[in-house]
């Protein structure tokens, strides 16, 4: 169990930095891991010892921020896009800062199936099978995604080649871990959240029976 925490632990860096890329929103890129970690810890004896642990994970915060969405269009919510905080970090140079800038606001513009994909496998370089188990789709899927996905890019940056967006997407991988610090906040906000609802639990099944008593 100690070994499976920390394994989950080190994955939170990746964890958040495609949570930011997916939001745009720092706020709501943490409170979406918050969820996922809560999840991850609530259902961790579903979690097959052995298989992919980052796949899981990923699987559950991919899920979760689809859900987020949907709860969103149902509640007439806007889905806010903080222009204030670029999503991949900041570059050091003013001149790939604006790229990045470019880029992101291209990659928002995708259809969410094309970005999940683009992020999973341009910003965390996950393999095909890896991605086409994160989002349940079959492998020939996510090429088809990904091929997409580039082709809009390319018209929507006017001037930016698959050879410069992976550029782009590399150097915003080493800026991205630089700026997600401090991964055990999440993990131990969750671990509290799961204490406090098994303890929820418990009240609730002492109270019925006194009740009954």
């Amino acid at each position: 169990m100690a070994d499976t925490q920390r394994d989950i632990e080190a994955e939170i860096p990746r964890l958040r930095r495609y949570a930011r890329a997916l939001t745009r929103d720092v706020v709501s890129a943490d409170d979406l891991v918050q969820d996922c970690l809560t999840r991850a810890l609530g259902k961790l004896h579903l979690w097959q010892e052995g298989s992919d642990l980052r796949a899981w994970l990923f699987t559950i915060l991919h899920n979760q921020y689809v859900n987020n969405i949907r709860r969103a269009v149902r509640e007439g919510a806007a889905v806010a896009l903080n222009e204030t905080e670029p999503m991949l970090s900041r570059a050091p140079q003013q001149g790939r800062r604006l790229e990045l800038r470019d880029l992101e606001r291209a990659i928002a513009q995708l259809p969410e199936e094309q970005r999940s994909v683009i992020l999973l496998v341009g910003l965390e370089g996950m393999r095909y099978e890896e991605v086409a188990a994160i989002l349940d789709v079959p492998v020939g899927t996510i090429r088809s995604r990904l091929s997409r996905g580039r082709e809009a890019l390319r018209r929507l940056t006017g001037t930016v080649p698959d050879e410069q967006v992976e550029a782009v997407m590399s150097e915003s991988k080493t800026l991205g871990r630089a700026v997600l610090h401090s991964p055990t906040r999440n993990l131990h906000s969750a671990m509290a959240a799961k204490h406090r609802r098994l303890a929820s639990g418990r009240a609730v099944s002492t109270l019925r029976a006194a009740g009954s008593a």
